[in-house]
Parts: C-alpha cells; sequence; structure tokens
C-alpha cells in the first residue's frame, strides 16, 4: 500500500507538469523555450541544494549520466514545445501512449517476464487513453508538433527505464537536473522567448521545476526500482486522466461523461496489471 501512495503522488506530480505548462503557455505568459529552461535551472537548484545540505556529493561522470541527461532534456524541451501546435488531449495521448511503448519495448529487450494480464491491463488501459483524448471531428495533428511531443516521449521513457538503476535518486535526479540545463540554455538562446515573460508564467515554471518536476522525479527514481518496466508504463496511463481532472479545477475544462467513462476504463486497466504483479508475489 505504501509504493502505491507514493507511485499515486508522482502520477499526481506529473499531471500537474501539464496543468502548469498549460497554464503558462495559454495567455503567453512566458514561451516553451523560457518555460523550459527555467524548469530545468530551478529544479537543479533545489535538487542540488538539498544533496550539498545532507553533506552528499553529485558525480556528474558517473555511469550513465550522459544518457539521463540527454533523456531528460529531450523530453523537457519536447513536450514545451510540441504545445504549441498540439492541443492538449492529442498532446497527452501521443506523449503517454509513446511512454508505453517504449517502456515495453524496453521490458522485452530486458527479457523482463511480462504476464498475460498484464499486457491485457496494458492494453484495456491504452484504449480507454486512446477514447479519452482523440479528437472528435479534429483535423490530421500538426506534424511537427506531434514528432516532437514523440520524441519528448521517447526521452521520459529512457529516462524512467535508467532510473530503474539509481543507486541514489536524489543525486541522479540533481545530476541530471544540472547536465540537462545546458540543452534548455542553448534552447533558450536560439529562441529567446523569455523577453515579455510575465511574473505569473515564470513562477510557474519555477513550480514545475523545483517541486512536480525536481522532487517529483526524485520519488519517481525512488519507486521505479521496486516497479517493473511495464508496471511503470502502465501506471504513467493514469496521468492524462488527472490532468483532466486538473484541468477542470484550474482551466474550467468541465469534464463530460465521455472523460468520466474512459477515465474509468483507464484505471480498470491499471488495476488489472497491479493486479498480476500482486499475483506474482504471492
Amino acid at each position: 500500500m505504501r509504493l502505491l501512495a507514493l507511485v499515486a503522488v508522482v502520477m499526481v506530480a506529473f499531471a500537474a507538469n501539464s496543468v502548469l505548462n498549460r497554464l503558462a503557455l495559454a495567455d503567453g505568459d512566458i514561451g516553451p523555450a523560457a518555460f523550459a529552461a527555467i524548469r530545468l535551472a530551478s529544479g537543479a537548484l533545489v535538487l542540488a541544494g538539498l544533496v550539498l545540505a545532507r553533506g552528499g556529493r553529485l558525480p556528474l561522470r558517473a555511469p550513465g549520466r550522459a544518457l539521463g541527461a540527454g533523456s531528460l532534456a529531450l523530453y523537457v524541451l519536447g513536450f514545451s514545445f510540441a504545445y504549441l501546435t498540439l492541443d492538449a488531449g492529442l498532446g497527452a495521448l501521443i506523449l503517454f501512449g509513446g511512454v508505453q511503448i517504449t517502456m515495453f519495448v524496453g521490458a522485452v529487450l530486458a527479457r523482463e517476464a511480462i504476464p498475460a494480464r498484464r499486457w491485457l491491463g496494458a492494453a484495456v488501459a491504452f484504449a480507454g487513453l486512446v477514447w479519452l483524448l482523440w479528437p472528435e471531428g479534429a483535423g490530421a495533428p500538426d506534424p511537427v508538433g506531434s514528432a516532437l511531443m514523440a520524441a519528448a516521449a521517447l526521452g521520459w521513457g529512457v529516462y524512467s527505464l535508467i532510473g530503474r538503476r539509481a543507486a541514489d535518486p536524489l543525486v541522479a535526479t540533481a545530476a541530471n537536473f544540472m547536465l540537462a540545463l545546458p540543452f534548455g540554455l542553448v534552447a533558450l538562446a536560439l529562441v529567446p522567448d523569455i523577453v515579455g515573460a510575465t511574473g505569473f508564467g515564470i513562477g510557474l515554471a519555477i513550480v514545475s521545476g523545483a517541486v512536480t518536476s525536481g522532487l517529483g522525479y526524485a520519488l519517481w527514481y525512488a519507486v521505479l526500482p521496486r516497479l517493473d518496466a511495464s508496471q511503470a508504463a502502465v501506471a504513467q496511463l493514469t496521468v492524462p486522466v488527472i490532468a483532466m481532472l486538473g484541468g477542470a479545477v484550474f482551466l474550467a475544462e468541465a469534464p463530460g461523461l465521455r472523460i468520466l467513462a474512459a477515465g474509468a476504463v483507464v484505471l480498470a486497466g491499471v488495476a488489472i496489471s497491479a493486479r498480476s504483479a500482486q499475483a506474482g508475489r504471492r
């Protein structure tokens, strides 16, 4: 139960990032490059401070660190820029559908034993997600935005797979943020959209980086070693459902019957997958 509670907290943090990003960009309070750079900078500052406060070190040249930082930067930058042209629902579908595929591929390559019930749970959850987020009557999505979100999905999937091997989650996350920050600064130099940013937009980026990203990702790295890759993939399919609820509260996007029903299907798929994991431990 404690593990499930921690996973639930992480999923809420992930969903909060979507809501914060949408709030910041919706009215032009900040640009995507500035949001991403501030998100990485504030996350690096808070996490490094926590590591140093407890007397730890930040080994930036540890094995796998470059891949972790690169995948984190790919996710953060792709996520921010994709929402310039994609609506939130379709973007979330591409992101978390791609994450699921990436992590299931990782599980297969690692030769993890994936029970049939977990495959079934993943299929049910993904079907519910498609039903929930597929735009009704909308045209084809923007190809550039779709490619950027697919890249973000690949980045986050790889980042999560790497996190399962982290010996010290806080140190690993802090180092990844510090090494990913230069990528964000380069993007900001190329697209200096911080000009005209409001205090509200900058504040949202700081909260996203320091709290829901920095601390949230450190907690995610802490629970990942206790989850199979396929479990972690399915669990993340709850994030769009939570984000929809957050949108209803903070963005006045009231969920209809379709959203509630499809969300129930997603949660049912996650429950099926979780039950297979519990059965395997008996």
